[in-house]
């Protein structure tokens, strides 16, 4: 339930006014942040007013994310008790499903549970590699580190996604006004050289056939104009689930440029896991298993449940790592080689560090060019629309004459 809850200065008569994603009145006067200067008024958003709210608001912030994670980490370091810490962060982060998740997490807390328990139950905002870094601090006595370096990693991945995105907005500009150009084109144009071509009683191009049929369908049936929009609206809204179905992540591994990017990120992701495990004294088939099940790429998931195997039957971490190289592409045999070095100076925290942040420096820098690592395809993808539209049109004209004759 959405509460808005709106805050008071009584010093200065000020107010503020932030919403809450939570049940009770008690848990938004938590989440909105109040402090002892402010009076609070609370009032339920129903009804559409929730709907618009809910729809124009983000509910997984990465933002939010960093920040609790960040202002979490500063709090532990000092020792300020865990229910403290939580209620903190309410001023810093920005949206309601955060704010109403800090106020139930502070509750949890003060009824006596733990931080992972407490956070698991919001599984849709934390994964399970981060309920488990968060258990294995709790266990280790490192929950501080663990938050510190849970912050980090959040931090780095949404400034790669951040690039990414600003990389994305011309080429999908681009596709959208050569959409655009082409529904307009049926509306207008097509309908006059269908009426053209038809008098003709001539056989034409199938490019042109094509074009005519789907002016006529818009015609007829011009709500579906509004298909392409909802198509992409829904296909960027459920992009998380269809890019966890193990086809697709194939197919983008086999996809050129985007296949290293997809290798390297799902590779950085799962050795920075691994490597904070181990580091919070985890046994390494937990690790392991923990690595496997937490891998947003199902390549991934098979080569540390396979490595854990391996080690289950006897085998040293580097052997099972040669043996299982060929899921890790073309880097397989230098990761390989790292880990040979590790097994003889025991570091092997260090250098599975040192690979995540590699392949990390190497998306950041990947994404500084996203935009021109894309331009060829939108250039592609223009030019085969704008060649069609031309052909189409102008194919029949080109043969006018013969037809004309012909009558």
């Amino acid at each position: 339930m959405l509460k808005k809850v709106a805050l008071t200065n009584v010093y200065t008569g000020r107010k503020a006014t932030t919403v809450v994603d939570t049940g009770t009145d008690e848990k938004a006067i938590v989440g909105s942040g109040k402090t002892q200067v402010e009076t609070a008024e609370i009032s339920d958003i129903v009804g559409l007013d929730e709907s618009i709210q809910r729809l124009t608001s983000r509910s997984k912030n990465l933002d939010d994310r960093v920040a609790l994670f960040n202002g979490l980490a500063k709090c532990f370091d000092r020792n300020i008790p865990i229910v403290k810490s939580f209620r903190l962060q309410a001023n810093r982060v920005k949206t309601p499903r955060f704010r109403g998740i800090i106020a139930d997490v502070s509750e949890d807390l003060a009824q006596g549970e733990k931080i992972s328990d407490a956070m698991e139950k919001k599984g849709d905002v934390f994964s399970p590699d981060i309920i488990a870094l968060i258990r294995a601090g709790e266990e280790s006595g490192r929950l501080p580190e663990i938050f510190k370096r849970i912050g980090g990693s959040q931090k780095k991945t949404h400034r790669i996604l951040k690039k990414l995105k600003s990389g994305m907005i011309y080429p999908a500009v681009v596709v959208t006004l050569g959409i655009g150009v082409v529904i307009t084109m049926s509306f207008t144009l097509v309908p006059a050289m269908t009426k053209l071509y038809t008098s003709l009683d001539t056989q034409l191009p199938a490019a042109t056939e094509a074009m005519m049929t789907f002016s006529n369908i818009l015609l007829k049936q011009p709500w579906m104009a509004a298909l392409p929009v909802i198509a992409l609206f829904l296909f960027f809204k459920n992009w998380g689930r269809i890019s966890r179905i193990p086809a697709v992540q194939t197919a983008f591994l086999k996809t050129p440029v985007v296949g290293g990017l997809v290798r390297k990120s799902a590779a950085a992701v799962g050795f920075r896991t691994l490597a904070l495990l181990i580091e919070a004294n985890v046994r390494l088939t937990t690790a392991l298993e923990i690595t496997g099940q937490t891998s947003w790429h199902h390549h991934y998931q098979t080569f540390f449940e396979k490595v854990k195997n391996h080690i289950l039957s006897g085998l040293t971490l580097t052997d099972a790592f040669v043996i299982e190289s060929h899921w890790l592409g073309d880097d397989g045999r230098m990761i390989c080689g790292l880990m040979e070095t590790a097994a003889e100076t025991g570091s092997g925290t260090e250098l599975l560090n040192e690979i995540a942040e590699d392949y990390e420096d190497e998306l950041d820098t990947a994404a500084n060019q996203i935009d021109k690592l894309i331009e060829p395809v939108t250039i592609v993808i223009l030019g085969t629309m704008v060649g069609l539209l031309i052909y189409a049109i102008y194919a029949p004209v080109f043969s006018l004459g013969d037809a004309l004759l012909k009558k």
